[in-house]
């Protein structure tokens, strides 16, 4: 049986960043990735990080604070975040941020979006973030990377550390011994149809987009050794993707964070476009047939932002997925509501924008605290067929500020730490744009430091 100091199950954005973390402090790590790429669900995001107080933000003169950004997660989580594992973001954000930035990790643009008061989402390449973090793990000789090496049970010692993880490779079950910790980075359930109808049966019909790999193992290892779990009642499906977007292209917009509106197969619209769009997927799941469409003008249009998975509109069209007019007669005609209805709901919307209030659902701005909502009046018309996908869980593994795995008496589980998307309690109720990658970043490099030091000590 080979022996390393730690052993991180999952190869996306929280375990890659573990493995270097823990590579450059010098320890024997073996990486163990379910699928036959690395990436996992972070190649399927739209690639935004929450950061706040960056040179990016402070070049394009935007003011932000750690402060702020603590009151939005906590602001949109509805207050029943884990205000421990918030502060604790806090405490590293930037510091992870520059982190990044030192290992090659290119930030593009930033752009306001769900959760947001300024723009602090920093967009990165997914698929370049996890290439640079490859490449340096393969500088590292202290480094093993196994694909295709699905992790299976974890393994206590008889004082009952979690010490020993038994896996599969080449269709051999091995096992690998873990002296100083088992990091889970394994991802969420957003495609066990098990879990999900035991945990979210309010989803059924939700697209499933999330990553291939994602079945949930890691809180079932977890579990079984006495793991709490977080944040389920909370379960949501993420809402802005086209009908389609269970195929080969993905397609996504957000043309509502950008000014537009959202009305169901009435012509009526049913939310405040500017909450968190995992509450507005709640809100579209609830309407007749489960129908709804963003509708915008140039205005909005001329927002779009070339090479952004969220806002890039122009995209949508040349993919022929939106419906463009110059009158809205014909736009209720090309996707079949009452025109006198959709007429007044637009008119109705368009005087609240010019007295500042909006007299249905309080909208007052576009999303968040952030930006102000104009009115939908400049020809051409558009309109984006939208649905609800399930593309990340977000709930999980109940763990402290330091990564470790928590009972359900709040004990921790000797040896067990958990990263990224399998854990629960830090997003809360709702969820801002950027905060998953964040805290896979975050926490990944967390974990490790705390079980080198753990043992160190110990």
């Amino acid at each position: 049986m080979e022996h390393f100091d730690l052993i991180i199950l999952g190869g996306g954005l929280a375990g890659m960043c573990a493995a270097v973390e823990a590579g450059e402090q010098g320890a024997n790590v073996l990486l163990l990735e379910k699928q036959d790429e690395l990436g996992g669900s972070t190649v399927l995001s739209s690639g935004y990080m929450a950061f706040a107080g960056t040179d990016m933000q402070e070049e394009a003169g935007i003011v932000d604070s750690t402060e702020s950004l603590l009151n939005d997660l906590v602001e949109v989580g509805g207050g029943v975040n884990e205000k421990s594992l918030v502060e604790i973001y806090g405490q590293h954000q930037l510091e992870t941020y520059k982190w990044m930035i030192n290992h090659g990790v290119e930030f593009r643009t930033i752009e306001a979006v769900s959760g947001h008061s300024v723009p602090r989402g920093h967009i990165i390449d997914p698929h370049q973030a996890i290439q640079v973090l490859y490449r340096r793990t393969k500088e590292l000789p202290n480094v093993t990377i196994c694909i295709k090496a699905p992790a299976l049970r974890l393994i206590k010692n008889k004082e009952g550390r979690i010490d020993r993880v038994l896996y599969k490779e080449d269709g051999e079950e091995r096992t690998a011994a873990a002296d100083k910790g088992v990091i889970i980075a394994s991802g969420g359930f957003a495609k066990s149809e098990q879990l999900l109808k035991q945990f979210a049966p309010h989803l059924d019909g939700a697209l499933r987009i999330g990553g291939a790999g994602n079945h949930g193992d890691g809180i079932r290892m977890a579990w079984e050794h006495g793991a709490w779990v977080q944040d389920l009642p909370y379960l949501n499906g993420t809402y802005g993707f086209h009908p389609t977007a269970n195929g080969a292209v993905k397609s996504q917009g957000l043309a509502f964070y950008k000014g537009g509106i959202i009305v169901n197969q009435n012509g009526k619209r049913f939310v405040n476009e500017s909450i968190s769009y995992k509450l507005l997927g709640n809100a579209a799941f609830q309407q007749p047939e489960k129908v709804t469409f963003q509708i915008w003008d140039q205005t909005v249009m001329d927002k779009t932002v070339a090479d952004d998975p969220l806002y890039d509109f122009e995209l949508l069209q040349r993919r022929r997925l939106l419906y463009k007019v110059d009158t809205l007669e014909e736009l209720a005609d090309c996707i079949d509501v009452p025109l006198e209805i959709l007429e007044e709901t637009i008119s109705r919307y368009n005087e609240g924008v010019s007295y500042g209030e909006d007299p249905d659902f309080a909208r007052k701005t576009l999303t968040h605290h952030f930006g102000k909502p104009t009115p939908i009046e400049k020809a051409p018309f558009y309109a984006f067929e939208t649905t609800v996908a399930m593309l990340a869980t977000y709930a999980g593994l109940a763990v402290n500020p330091e990564a470790q795995v928590l009972n359900p008496y709040g004990e921790t589980i000797p040896g067990l730490y958990a990263v990224g998307e399998v854990t629960g309690g830090f997003h809360g109720a709702g969820y801002m744009t950027g905060s998953s990658l964040g805290k896979a970043a975050v926490f990944g490099r967390i974990a490790v430091q705390k079980a080198l030091a753990e043992v160190e000590v110990g």
